[in-house]
């Protein structure tokens, strides 16, 4: 039987990279507690695509 928790998966998407014009994403998939962290997470992770750290947001 499966647990039940609190933990949800989320995705990432950078904030930076619609700006640019270049094709493609950057997004990422990570998990949060969203007892603990009811609002929206925003973590610097590398984006590959522009080659260097960005914002990435919580998308719905």
């Amino acid at each position: 039987m499966a647990k039940k928790g609190n933990r949800i998966q989320v995705i990432l998407e950078c904030t930076e990279h619609k700006a640019t014009g270049k094709a493609g994403t950057s997004r990422y998939i990570t998990t949060k507690n969203k007892k603990n962290s009811p609002d929206r997470m925003e973590l610097k992770k590398f984006n590959p695509i522009l080659k260097k750290m960005t914002v990435h947001k919580e998308i719905k």
